[in-house]
């Protein structure tokens, strides 16, 4: 028997708890009104209950290979919040584990919904992604542990029931703060002569995570953080705390199983600092867009932080931003569905001869190495063409939540915070199963192990797009609203560009796409070409932030940004670059801008760029002019650009004259 999608087995499993909850079920009582507003007034309720695991050893997620556990270092725990506006009702329950498969969820929902009446399309399930807790899915060299797959649907189902049970007058309200300390990209861009080996042997990992500490064989991130610890707080009607639930977007802490991580710390922070003396109070931590991010900052040294100092860190900005919180009696609510088939991508042949041949090695063992793991994937991934899994969002007054299956990077979240319609909003992933790991689009051919040919890395590579534009059309649903546009900050030094009306103006800080877009007027757009990450940082410098927000940047990893734009012999273009390669790393360090007809083998027209070791050691690190191979005239000189550092440019031309300026000087660093 299937324990993961047999439904009527799942249903017998669990009769005791659901035959005992229908047996006291008559219909909820409608919440009462408001006199004072004519509105209908909010109830809330929750629950928490225990889901560790009992039989042992215990199979533990999370890892490469395949690990167990014989003891348990901290409880694991399901929590759910339901609330109940008088004409509909809604809950949100996480629970300490990697991820609930898909379809066990679907199971557990169907069981809920019989036992208390709640629709199944308004109950939103996830999981915390502790890597130290009990497993019911397979993934890598972990099999599903069948005792525990069998145990946790039916805690789940009474974790519903008791909440639903428990429902009384409740007011909420939502606040976030900035707790950019806790989390950083983690999958860092590599030198293009440092690129790594993928499992199947292949030199091609240009991005892979965990670079470690200033690795001199990496260049930066790819990409930026989401530093926002969300809130949303729920009191009754005399301010008594209810329930606590928080967002944010730090993959995990790590912790010896079996343990619930940092999320299980957390929660029983903020129950020991908000203590009311009831245990009916739930405080619980959600997991944000953090496919891409983890609590070690890997462009600085290694930081000393235990797992509960770490805890105590996010909880204490969280309770920063409940004091914020204004609270209110009676708000809308309301949440929306969408089924969503995908479509899996099977590797190429290549990669389908290498796994045959390695699990003949293997002769029906589990996998011992990486490479083995990878070739198991690969084999079960040939059965596997589309799978099918569900958006959510829900609305909470003027608070938005976007639930995501899957493992996406931080910038996926930006864009969908930036564009939702209500003035706050957050992401839970691992909401309604997880289809794995979700790049952006951009990101995708840089490889590495978020691209490894697995069941967890198959999607179609257009998906987050369609996730992100599915989800925004579901916020204008429930709210009646128009999504917001995304707009770059203007501080004073962009107003001052435009106000000299230039021919073209490339920002370079897009959140998404291949299209650099003109913001002169002149719809000079450029295209991204493969091979770059979008949004980074960009100089930190009060003339270019707009609304105190960094500029933002690109970041070309073997690619380039190229426009169609008539120059002549006088022109004078500006920016600001920023290298990541040492200057003795090749011969030419890197073009930062060419003119001329594309893909023509002399390099006719004007090329500005950084010297390498071809000129010998004194020149390496300064920039240079070259007119191509044709006439070969090349100018060069200026300070020696320190690696990793933001400078501004501004290369003009008259006729035959050139004159290169740096750093804002009046004085050219060379000319002729």
């Amino acid at each position: 028997m299937n324990l993961l999608t047999d439904r009527r087995a799942f249903l017998r499993q669990t009769s005791a708890a659901s035959l005992a909850c229908l047996g006291a079920l008559v219909p909820g009582p409608v919440a009462g009104r408001d006199e004072g507003t004519g509105r209908q007034s909010l109830r809330a309720g929750t629950a928490q209950v225990d889901i560790t695991p009992e039989t042992f050893p215990a199979l533990v997620c999370g890892g490469f290979l395949s690990r167990s556990a014989t003891e348990v270092h901290d409880r694991l725990l399901a929590r759910c919040l339901v609330l109940d506006d008088g004409t509909q009702r809604l809950l949100i329950m996480v629970a300490d584990t990697i991820d609930i498969p898909y379809e066990m969820q679907e199971a557990v929902k169907a069981a809920a919904a019989t036992a208390t009446g709640i629709p199944t399309d308004r109950m939103l399930i996830a999981a915390t992604h502790t890597h130290s807790g009990g497993t019911v899915s397979s993934a890598l060299g972990t099999k599903a542990d069948p005792a525990y797959c069998e145990f946790l649907p039916g805690k789940l189902v009474e974790c519903i029931r008791q909440a639903a049970a428990n429902l009384r007058p409740a007011r909420v309200g939502w606040s976030s703060e900035e707790h950019p300390d806790g989390t950083h990209c983690r999958v860092f861009i590599r030198r293009p002569d440092c690129l790594d080996y993928d499992p199947l042997g292949r030199q091609n990992v240009r991005a892979m995570m965990h670079p470690g500490h200033q690795n001199p064989q990496f260049i930066g991130p790819c990409g930026p953080s989401d530093p926002q610890v969300s809130v949303l707080a729920v009191q009754t009607p005399e301010g008594k705390p209810i329930a606590l639930l928080a967002n944010y977007s730090m993959h995990y802490f790590g912790a010896e199983p079996i343990s619930a991580d940092y999320y299980g710390d957390f929660a029983r922070i903020i129950s020991e600092r908000l203590a009311t003396g009831d245990d009916s109070f739930i405080a619980m931590m959600s997991h944000g867009t953090s496919g891409d991010q983890q609590w070690q900052d890997y462009e600085n040294p290694p930081q000393e932080i235990s797992r509960v100092q770490y805890a105590t860190a996010v909880a204490e900005a969280a309770l920063r931003a409940y004091q914020r919180i204004e609270f209110h009696d009676s708000v809308p609510l309301a949440m929306a569905e969408r089924r969503l088939t995908i479509q899996l991508e099977q590797p190429a042949a290549e990669a389908q001869a290498w796994a045959d041949e390695m699990m003949a090695t293997m002769n029906g063992r589990d996998p011992q190495t990486l490479p083995e793991v990878y070739a198991r994937e690969i084999v079960l991934l040939r059965e596997m063409h589309q799978a099918e899994r569900k958006l959510q969002v829900v609305r909470i007054g003027d608070l938005g939540i976007a639930a995501l299956p899957a493992e996406v990077y931080a910038i996926t979240g930006l864009k969908l915070k930036q564009q939702c319609p209500l003035s706050m909003m957050f992401n839970i992933e691992l909401a309604n199963g997880s289809i794995g790991y979700i790049p952006p689009p951009e990101l995708r051919p840089l490889g590495g192990y978020n691209t490894w040919p697995a069941r967890h890395t198959a999607t179609q590579h257009d998906i987050e797009t369609i996730m992100v534009n599915q989800l925004l059309e579901m916020f204008e649903e429930v709210t009646g609203r128009p999504r917001r546009k995304i707009t770059l900050s203007r501080g004073p030094a962009a107003a001052q560009t435009l106000a000299r009306q230039p021919a073209a103006y490339w920002r370079l800080g897009e959140i998404e796409g291949a299209c650099a877009w003109d913001a002169s007027g002149h719809d000079h757009h450029g295209t991204y070409e493969t091979g770059y990450a979008l949004y980074l940082d960009g100089p930190d410098r009060d003339d270019l932030r707009g609304g105190g927000e960094l500029p933002r940047a690109v970041q070309f990893a073997g690619g380039r940004m190229k426009a169609q734009l008539a120059v002549g012999r006088d022109y004078a273009v500006e920016f600001w670059f920023w290298n990541g390669l040492p200057n003795d790393a090749r011969s030419v360090t890197g073009y930062l801008i060419s003119f001329g007809p594309d893909g023509v083998q002399t390099c006719p027209g004007d090329h500005l760029g950084i010297s390498g070791t071809d000129q010998g050691t004194d020149t390496a690190g300064r920039l240079f002019f070259f007119n191509g191979n044709e006439r070969y005239e090349s100018l060069s000189g200026g300070p020696v650009i320190a690696p990793r550092t933001w400078n501004h440019v501004r290369l003009v031309r008259r006729g035959e004259q050139v004159a290169v300026h740096l750093n804002g000087d009046a004085q050219p660093i060379f000319s002729g």
